[in-house]
């Protein structure tokens, strides 16, 4: 009885662990879609955009 009560007090640490990992994650990807969305949504709001003049080139150093 004792052996099964060990196993369950370590299984349930694994599980609260689990759920711990899973909600840092979820932090994670939450504030980089943030960031994402923050720098999308600045003044210019031109997705893409690499340089103001299109026509020119730059020499390679």
């Amino acid at each position: 009885m004792y052996e099964y009560e060990l196993h369950q007090l370590n299984v349930a640490e694994l599980i609260r662990r689990a759920d711990e990992q899973r909600t840092v994650r979820r932090a994670v990807l939450a504030r980089r879609a943030a960031r994402r969305s923050a720098r999308r949504s600045g003044p210019d709001e031109i997705e893409g955009q690499v340089g103001r003049e299109r026509g020119s080139f730059v020499h390679a150093a």
